[in-house]
């Protein structure tokens, strides 16, 4: 299966005792979410391997989490650096056609109300305020995620999110 049919949640941030228990850094809302999905598929060696996690749980700012087969600090030491993701389907169905994963915006095109192409989404990320897309273009932009304010339509099937942005801003 090809990198565009998974969805990163986060990797694999060190070793947690001598059991073979991973230190996680999630990228999923709660932390400890990540726990939830199974299988996971881990990035090594340039392939996807299927593990399963077997129990997790926040620890401080991250998660811990026990894989199966993986029972002893050596064995753990070998996934850090990792990337963890899932398939796209094991994802839940979004609420609404208004509910969009932020992997669903990555690569979309990005033009404002006039008309002109400010890029491609590269990615998003959160403030304390609101998400920010980061767009790539002739520049690095990056947009507030405020919708009907800023972010005007997001139209999936065509590929293109329209926004009220001053292309030289």
């Amino acid at each position: 299966m090809s990198d565009d049919h998974y969805i990163i949640l986060g990797r694999v941030s060190g070793v947690y005792g001598v059991k073979g228990w991973l230190k996680i850094y999630s990228e999923t809302d709660p932390v400890q979410n990540i726990a939830r999905y199974k299988p996971w598929f881990i990035r090594k060696d340039n392939q996807w391997l299927e593990v399963m996690p077997l129990q997790g749980r926040k620890h401080g700012k991250g998660v811990i989490v026990q894989l199966q087969g993986c029972d002893d600090r050596d064995e753990a030491a070998k996934f850090k650096g990792c990337k963890i993701a899932i398939r796209r389907e094991q994802l839940p169905q979004t609420a609404g056609k208004d509910e969009f994963y932020w992997t669903d915006l990555e690569g979309l095109k990005v033009k404002n109300l006039d008309g002109i192409e400010l890029g491609v989404v590269s990615h998003l990320f959160e403030t304390g305020s609101n998400d920010v897309i980061v767009i790539k273009g002739d520049r690095e932009r990056l947009i507030p995620y405020i919708k009907d304010q800023v972010v005007h339509k997001i139209d999936l099937d065509n590929g293109l999110i329209t926004v009220d942005w001053d292309p030289e801003f």
